[in-house]
């Protein structure tokens, strides 16, 4: 494994500390290694690339981080949680509190307005921002009364980012958030979630194929057949409405 770690400056407080980390799936009478033992920090406020092909072990190691499952071996720490030894419950509320995710797919109710949806997501919140700010965070301050079949793909995207970061969470998780879209599209996504990360210090992971998105990362991690291959951080970072691909 060969890991290149490069910097300037002293790192930010480590919000994930993942220590050689497995991840073993049975499949009839076979065994499928998603994750070989992997360790990895993430810091706070940074924003993170997770580059490898399909079947390189980035989901899951994504689904370990924000709770959505548990590590075969190893121990993954969110500050002073031990997520490895967690419940269910613990889970539950662990990604309740913390945790905001953004998939390739939108997953927004259509009976429910832009707001409504966001407010799924506020009432159950300790302490929200409103809908209408959360919406306006990523320009769609105009949109909020239109319900998903009237509005395009990024516009349904971006909604989603709104409901994500709509809690407050401390770490953004967001799996392929550009997959469904076309170029111009894709941009205007990763540029309400590279506000968010700017405005809000929101530790941001985004888990893609596509390596151009890279340059607007601190970190880019690069995964293949369940390890980690390198680390490399970005002196000289780009906006997303730079990326070219």
């Amino acid at each position: 494994m060969s890991l290149a770690h490069v910097s300037s400056q002293p790192p930010a407080e480590v919000v994930f500390s993942a220590q050689d980390i497995t991840k073993t799936y049975q499949m009839g009478d076979v065994d499928v290694h998603a994750l070989r033992g992997v360790s990895i920090d993430l810091h706070r406020s940074e924003f993170v690339v997770l580059l490898g092909p399909s079947g390189s072990g980035k989901s899951t190691l994504l689904n370990i981080l924000g709770g959505l499952d548990t590590p075969t071996q190893g121990d993954v720490n969110y500050r002073e949680h031990n997520l490895s030894a967690a419940s269910d419950k613990q889970l539950t509320q662990y990604r309740r509190e913390h945790v905001g995710f953004i998939f390739q797919f939108y997953n927004l109710i259509p009976s429910l307005t832009a707001r409504e949806n966001v407010a799924l997501v506020t009432e159950i919140s300790s302490d929200p921002m409103s809908p209408e700010e959360a919406l306006d965070l990523v320009d769609l301050g105009d949109r909020m009364d239109h319900f998903p079949s009237q509005m395009s793909g990024g516009e349904q995207q971006r909604v989603a980012v709104a409901r994500a970061i709509a809690k407050k969470p401390d770490v953004l998780l967001c799996d392929e958030p550009t997959g469904a879209l076309d170029i111009s599209t894709g941009i205007t996504v990763l540029e309400a979630i590279e506000r968010v990360n700017r405005e809000l210090g929101t530790t941001t992971a985004v888990i893609t194929h596509n390596s151009v998105i890279g340059g607007m990362a601190d970190r880019i991690v690069s995964l293949a057949d369940g390890v980690v291959v390198e680390i490399v951080s970005n002196h000289h970072k780009v906006s997303a409405r730079e990326l070219k691909w």
